[in-house]
């Protein structure tokens, strides 16, 4: 398994949770076997957003989606997200 992690800011909390909960089907689909959403307890716009696969090469088509990045860009995702993979031990 490789789990994601990926960090960045957005306009709307709440609006881009929902723009999160409307793309679990697709999410899905793509690759995602398990999910975290994280809030920063100093900023509540600052999120971290976890995904497990089961392959690193899924992990990076994912990240690399185009359809990922339509539905950050809708959900209110301000900055570039800062993303990197590991492997639980």
């Amino acid at each position: 398994m490789v789990r994601m992690f990926v960090r960045h800011e957005v306009a709307d909390f709440d609006k881009w949770l929902k723009a999160y909960h409307d793309f679990d089907g697709e999410r899905g689909g793509l690759g995602v076997v398990g999910e975290s959403v994280c809030r920063s307890v100093v900023n509540g716009n600052d999120v971290t957003v976890t995904h497990d696969f089961e392959t690193l090469e899924k992990a990076k088509a994912f990240i690399e989606s185009p359809r990922l990045r339509e539905v950050m860009e809708a959900a209110g995702v301000t900055s570039a997200p800062d993303a990197w993979f590991t492997k639980p031990v």
